[in-house]
């Protein structure tokens, strides 16, 4: 089997090192670790990270995907990222900020990454959530608003006309947030 030609022909370029062995069916860790070892040094796969793996040179990965795949769990972009590129507020951030189902904080290359836990009973309802054009789940600006009033209740707006208070307290209803 040739494993860079199974490789190249998956619709993802970043991969944890769990996701290559499934893909080449490889169980020895010394043949899976020999194998990746090969294809950095060809330059096939590109190191990101300890076990964090691309098919593309790094620069050419948009930062949002990247710290989305770090995770490899279900996550999207939202409150200060979205309320900031979006004018609610008006602190500028290069800091990424997404939700999952785990709280972490990271960098990779030269951004900084933060990850809050929310409920999954928040975190999975897709309200105010939409589909990227890069393929990564994204808050709208009102979801991003209650989903930083789930984390702070006392949160300040700069800009309230940039958002849509009524879809904001819909929202709010929804999720059951106070």
């Amino acid at each position: 089997m040739n494993y860079l030609t199974t490789l190249l022909k998956q619709n993802q370029s970043l991969f944890h090192t769990s996701d290559l062995a499934l893909l080449w069916n490889i169980s020895n860790k010394n043949t899976l670790y020999t194998t990746i070892k090969r294809y950095v040094k060809k330059k096939a796969l590109h190191r990101i990270h300890k076990g964090y793996y691309s098919t593309k040179p790094i620069a050419e990965i948009d930062p949002i995907l990247l710290g989305i795949g770090y995770i490899h769990d279900y996550a999207y972009l939202t409150t200060e990222s979205i309320l900031s590129s979006s004018g609610v507020i008006n602190q500028y951030s290069t800091t990424i900020t997404l939700v999952s189902n785990k709280s972490i904080n990271f960098s990779l290359l030269d951004t900084n990454y933060i990850v809050r836990k929310m409920k999954p009973e928040l975190l999975y309802n897709d309200y105010g959530i939409e589909l990227s054009e890069k393929g990564y789940k994204i808050a709208t600006p009102e979801r991003a608003l209650v989903d930083m009033i789930y984390y702070n209740s006392n949160f300040h707006v700069d800009n309230k006309d940039r958002v849509n208070l009524e879809e904001v307290i819909k929202i709010k209803k929804i999720l059951n947030i106070k």
